[in-house]
């Protein structure tokens, strides 16, 4: 199976500065991942693109094609957005800070450091070094915080921890000439943590200068030009023009003969009068400190700011959560409002600059405010903890998570936008399930109860509850959805209630362990339990006689699961083994040894390497295929792994991350890291100021500097808790320590044809298709299983035509042609023609379809998911309609 990432669930943002492009996409950093929402179509997709790190800064260029991030070990990449792919590669020597493109496109400013350097930008030309260091300027005594190009890309604004601002003259970036020193911008009392350009909106001119600081206090200053500079000036305008002076265009260039000779005044000297060859026009003049205001928000801190040029706007972010918006030069407060109590990381204005978009880190929340009608237009927010739990609706739309934050949260997939979420349990929400009927979730928390959620009317319509307080750790419900169980970990029993009273039906006891595995089989009544007493226990609920059986295996049994047409059952151990029981006659059938596939991964505190500390890694959660062929394994690892049950066979290893700002995911340590007293990286010697910049990604510590709490200092620890593949088989999805990783079979061309000759070829095709053969042009399609050939085939074929073509379709063509179908459902607007190619093959391969139906299983429900969106989607159109047709005609006939 070609699964390829496809989306991050359940962090749209940790940390970082978040930046709008093409006025509508919001792009953020998500851990070593970048995120792209679309906030008119509100979709969101995850870059499949990795740092090394987690991403610190990033910075687009002006036309929104280029994308440059910097992480934390100070690499950069530079991406084409919208083919998604990694350009070019660059480190830098210090920590970035600030990072930013000219207006222009053609230069890329990076604060790294105390150094502030200026780069040319790369483009799509293949060059052996593609960033070229045009020029570096050492002027700042303390690290660089915050730029701003005017628009011009003339000058550019440092803000720096010394408390100044400088201005730098970027003409001529490639002269050898020495420069004056920058003019500096001084009397603030902190940081600078912002520096904007304002112009003259009737030259486009630079005329004043915003200074920001940490200690909420802004500063305005105005720029003068030289009164004898302006007198001068005065009296050229004001003289008629000499005779033999040339005239100038629309655009003020010199005009000239055909030779493109120019007759030049006298005093000519060839520069432009405007221009300063030193210094450009702001060297002809003097800076003034206009005003001085502060925000008012002491003792808070200012955390983010940015600057709308052309409405004349600011906004802030303040550590206390509160946000402001201000008009300039006046200073007129137009909101200042709280959206968390946690402070505000980023802070951002879009291009027309009605949209302002926040980002808290802490809670990893991304907001966009329309601040003129006081609306959101996006409001997401991510577990804060770990999620410990998926389930996947039985159409496959919906994703369902639940983490230790307490929360359970509903994702549409295809989206990947969180749409509600439930706030009521009080503890880590450990199990999910979703019933059959696609609208009502289970989930099962360490506070005791479980709790049936309605996701039409969004609440809690039932709660199970114990005699006395359990603690929850899995969670199942038989297949008519009348009897739920949920087993323990403190009292090592399985509670049976009825869905439709509520009401405790029954307690199986028998198990010695915490019971940390649950399922019915699809096929009966039988419920399958593991615990940690080393056995796996086989129930009948219905007829109350207790364990039915029991398998008795050598180390503690960690997940059980059933194959989806009930005749297998695997479970894994303690030791890194998976089991496979036939739970009919009892037997074993195979056993796969999977310590080595997911081995991999060394720790801080390892005293041995990876390739020798297998102990501890097994997997703690299992997932069978739609069709029962393979199984998905994941656990104590950074390795997902996809095995071949009958032939007991590695297929594939999928590595959920490359992020080394987690724990376990290098396999060899550097030596040179290493000191007497453990390793450097576990060593808390960071003396920055989290105030300023973007705060270590740990997730907040939690306690862990807490003497005797974690060996590792906190770092988070790389596994996957769940796996869940999809009910059509065509993604599954991991949650992980980054996240909710989403995998999908990619869609893009993949040549696996079959039954090949000499004719079957991609021009036999065109030439059946020109011949007006369809039927023959679609077998030969489906034989060569190129997809852009299958579906201009099924469109070649005439609507009358749909009933004989779809019966000679052989049976072994079936799932390749359903799957196209599907596919089609979904991004084609000829909903009618596809729906007869459904309803002819249902009929004419009806008895085949029902006796093949496992292996056909993946390819219905993709089809099903389709024409089930596509019905909700028409039906509240079609009932839209069909009242307004109502009003109309009773308004008529009052009439």
């Amino acid at each position: 199976m070609n699964y390829r990432f496809q989306n991050l669930l359940g962090a749209p943002y940790r940390g970082g500065n978040a930046i709008v492009t093409n006025n509508t996409e919001l792009i953020s950093p998500v851990g070593n991942r970048v995120s792209v929402t679309d906030l008119i179509k509100s979709q969101t997709l995850t870059l499949p693109v990795q740092s090394s790190s987690n991403i610190s800064r990033i910075a687009a260029s002006p036309d929104g094609v280029f994308l440059l991030t910097v992480d934390e070990n100070r690499r950069c990449l530079f991406i084409n957005l919208r083919r998604r792919v990694v350009l070019h590669r660059i480190s830098f020597k210090h920590p970035v800070n600030a990072v930013e493109f000219s207006p222009d496109g053609a230069f890329i400013a990076v604060a790294t450091g105390k150094l502030l350097q200026i780069w040319r930008s790369p483009g799509f030309k293949k060059e052996f070094f593609p960033f070229e260091l045009v020029r570096t300027f050492a002027d700042c005594d303390e690290k660089v915080t915050a730029l701003d190009w005017s628009p011009d890309s003339s000058y550019l604004l440092a803000g720096s921890k010394d408390l100044t601002a400088r201005l730098f003259c970027m003409e001529k970036l490639k002269s050898n000439k020495v420069r004056d020193k920058p003019f500096m911008f001084l009397g603030h009392r902190d940081t600078v943590m912002g520096v904007f350009f304002g112009v003259d909106k009737k030259t486009n001119r630079v005329c004043k200068v915003y200074t920001v600081a940490r200690d909420c206090f802004m500063f305005s200053w105005a720029f003068k030009a030289n009164e004898v500079e302006f007198d001068e000036m005065k009296v050229e305008t004001s003289e008629p023009p000499s005779p033999g002076t040339p005239d100038r265009d629309s655009e003020g260039n010199l005009e000239g003969d055909d030779t493109g000779n120019l007759k030049k005044r006298k005093d000519y000297d060839g520069k432009d009068s405007n221009l300063d060859e030193e210094g450009g026009y702001l060297r002809k003049g003097k800076w003034e400190l206009l005003r001085k205001d502060n925000f008012g928000q002491a003792p808070a801190k200012l955390t983010a700011c940015d600057y709308h040029r052309g409405l004349d706007m600011v906004v802030v972010g303040f550590s206390n959560g509160v946000f402001g918006l201000y008009q300039m030069p006046d200073f007129v407060c137009i909101h200042l409002l709280s959206i968390s109590r946690e402070k505000i990381t980023t802070a951002v204005f879009n291009e027309l600059g009605n949209w302002l978009t926040f980002g808290c880190a802490k809670l990893g929340q991304l907001l966009v405010w329309e601040w003129r009608s006081e609306t959101y237009i996006l409001k997401q927010q991510g577990h804060y903890f770990d999620v410990n739990c998926l389930a996947y609706s039985p159409d496959s739309q919906l994703l369902a998570t639940g983490a230790d934050d307490n929360k359970v949260k509903v994702w549409t997939v295809s989206s990947g936008f969180c749409f509600v979420t439930f706030t009521e349990h009080t503890n880590a929400v450990t199990a999910l399930h979703f019933m059959g009927n696609n609208h009502s979730l289970l989930s099962a928390s360490l506070d005791g109860t479980v709790r049936a959620w309605d996701l039409f009317r969004y609440r809690n319509f039932r709660t199970f509850t114990t005699p006395s307080a359990r603690q929850f750790v899995s969670l199942a419900a038989d297949l008519s959805g009348e009897v739920i169980c949920a087993g323990t970990l403190d009292s090592f029993e399985i509670f049976v209630w009825s869905m439709k009273t509520g009401r405790l039906l029954d307690i199986l006891s028998g198990h010695e362990g915490p019971v940390h595995g649950l399922m019915f089989s699809p096929s009966n009544a039988v419920l399958a339990s593991s615990s940690w007493d080393r056995t796996v226990r086989l129930w009948d609920v219905f007829e109350g006689k207790g364990a039915v059986e029991s398998f008795t295996h050598t180390h503690d049994v960690l997940t059980v699961v059933y194959r989806p047409d009930g005749r297998q059952l695997a479970c894994s151990t303690l030791d890194g083994q998976i089991h496979f029981w036939d739970p009919i006659d009892g037997i074993l059938m195979y056993t796969i040894e999977g310590r080595r596939d997911i081995a991999g991964g060394r720790l801080m505190t390892d005293r041995r390497s990876a390739a020798n500390s297998s102990s501890g890694k097994c997997f703690t959660t299992l997932c069978y295929s739609a069709d029962g062929s393979y199984i998905l394994a994941g656990g104590s690892s950074k390795y997902i792994c996809m095995y071949d049950v009958a032939d007991q066979v590695l297929l594939r290893r999928f590595q959920i991350t490359h992020n080394l700002s987690l724990d376990g995911v290098l396999d060899f340590l550097n030596s040179k890291n290493m000191t007497e007293a453990g390793p450097l990286d576990l060593i808390d010697d960071d003396n920055s100021d989290v105030e300023e910049g973007v705060d270590k990604q740990t997730r907040g510590k939690l306690g862990y500097d807490l003497p005797g709490s974690m060996p590792n200092n906190g770092r988070p620890v790389v596994r996957t808790k769940c796996l869940r593949l999809a009910p059509t088989g065509r993604s599954f999805a991991a949650s992980t320590t980054e996240g909710v990783l989403v995998y999908s079979i990619d869609d893009t061309f993949i040549f696996d044809p079959t039954d090949l000759d000499i004719d079957v070829t991609p021009e036999a095709v065109e030439a059946a298709l020109n011949e007006d053969q369809p039927s023959r042009a679609l077998l030969l399609s489906l034989r060569l299983n190129v997809d852009n050939l299958i579906k201009k085939s099924i469109f070649a074929v005439s609507p009358v035509d749909i009933p004989a073509v779809a019966s000679s379709v052989p049976q072994r063509y079936l799932q390749r042609l359903i799957d196209a179908l599907a596919d089609l459902l979904e991004s084609c607007a000829h909903l009618e023609f596809i729906l007869r190619w459904c309803q002819e093959l249902c009929k004419a391969h009806g008895n085949s379809i029902q006796q093949n139906s496992r292996n056909l299983l993946p390819a219905l429900k993709s089809l099903q998911k389709a024409i089930t969106r596509m019905h909700q989607d028409l039906s509240e159109t079609c009932s839209s309609n069909e009242y307004m047709l109502r009003y109309l005609c009773s308004t008529s006939s009052k009439k």
